[in-house]
């Protein structure tokens, strides 16, 4: 019990660093690339509106991942208020608390779920807890929003898609690769604005720094975090289809495996996807590999291909480069462009508050939230066990 606590205490240290990692990168404008085929930097001229505070209220049930923070923030910018949280952790709860001494400490998840003035709810819950707090968030009349995994298993899947038909709530999943990294939401735009023809193709790589000191217990059992496909992999799944925009697809072929880890038999720290949608083709691949000498938790990379050109994103480090992160650069026929991305605005916090007040899907929409998910979770229960290859 000692060991778990100081695990969870040392966990909570580093995850809040990791949080503002993850959704609040320094942003620091692009300078001349020193290769002369490549132009000058193009500058985002996208400005930031600003939102007015207290359209709706909101409060937070678990918060096992320091994404809780950043799950706050964006919703807080789209103008929401935080009135309450609730974590049966009293160390968790205690640094939460800290961060936010306006919100009231819940004595129980009742509390909050009772509470008619709350209109949406928001939990990072241990992986395996966060579908079933969110069908009884769901079943009180209130939104929900989990951070990555939202959902564990095909069998969590199909409760969640039954209850969000019945209430016709909004369960989203926020995947802050996409959604909160401002490099990935310009190339959204441009490819909207197509800068680089119709997509083909999207390479997403999610290494991660596996810390292992400030993990908790939980972090290393498969049946808590869903395995490594279902939970850093989330993330791709659901820039392919948005970037494809795929409304069907396929797992041509997965693999996981414990690689490196052998004394945490329930961990897996490799695992990659080959997918095929009617809107294109992806490969995935993550893993707990990165190395201490790299000044990010992970060189995150996305690249998009399509017929006219190709948009390459750093989302956490240039190595050897530029400072910071959300890194964007465009080849297309005409030239070679880094793009900045420093005044791109991250709308999801802004309009998830809007769906929650309109009853619209702006933010995301409820099938690709779960198709997303159905995707990761098929490939991490057909994966083949990479030692298991001869």
């Amino acid at each position: 019990m000692k060991e778990s606590q100081e695990n969870r205490r040392n966990f909570l240290k580093n995850s809040v660093g990791t949080a503002a990692g993850l959704f609040m990168l320094p942003i620091i404008p692009g300078q001349a690339l020193a290769a002369d085929s490549i132009t000058e930097p193009v500058e985002d001229t996208n400005t930031v509106t600003p939102v007015a505070a207290g359209r709706i209220k909101f409060s937070v049930i678990g918060m096992n991942h320091g994404h809780i923070y950043g799950q706050v923030e964006a919703v807080t910018r789209g103008g929401g208020e935080l009135v309450s949280f609730y974590a049966k952790e009293a160390d968790l709860a205690a640094a939460f608390a800290k961060r936010y001494p306006n919100a009231k400490q819940a004595a129980s998840e009742q509390e909050i779920l009772n509470d008619k003035s709350i209109q949406l709810v928001l939990s990072s819950a241990i992986p395996d807890e966060r579908a079933p707090i969110g069908i009884r968030v769901m079943k009180s009349g209130k939104d929900y929003m989990a951070d990555k995994p939202g959902i564990t298993s095909l069998e969590q899947l199909a409760q969640v898609r039954k209850v969000q038909k019945e209430t016709k709530r909004i369960y989203s999943i926020m995947y802050g690769e996409r959604m909160e990294n401002r490099a990935t939401v310009k190339a959204g735009e441009l490819v909207q604005a197509g800068a680089i023809g119709k997509v083909i193709q999207t390479i997403g790589l999610g290494p991660h720094r596996i810390s292992a000191n400030s993990r908790p217990e939980w972090f290393w059992d498969k049946k808590r975090f869903g395995g490594i496909i279902c939970d850093i992999a989330s993330h791709q799944f659901d820039q392919f289809l948005f970037f494809t925009g795929s409304k069907k697809a396929e797992i041509v072929a997965s693999q996981v495996g414990n690689v490196s880890h052998p004394q945490y038999p329930q961990f897996e720290d490799f695992g990659d996807t080959m997918l095929r949608g009617d809107g294109g083709a992806g490969y995935i691949r993550v893993d707990w590999f990165t190395p201490d000498g790299l000044k990010s938790w992970g060189d995150g990379r996305l690249t998009i291909l399509g017929t006219e050109g190709f948009i390459e994103i750093r989302k956490n480090v240039d190595i050897a480069g530029r400072d910071g992160g959300n890194h964007l650069f465009l080849v297309n026929n005409k030239e070679t462009q880094y793009v900045d991305c420093s005044k791109t605005e991250l709308p999801y916090g802004r309009q998830l508050v809007d769906d929650v007040l309109n009853r619209t899907e702006t933010a995301m929409t409820q099938e690709h939230c779960f198709l997303a998910t159905e995707l990761a979770l098929k490939a991490q229960k057909n994966a083949q066990n990479v030692k298991s290859v001869k």
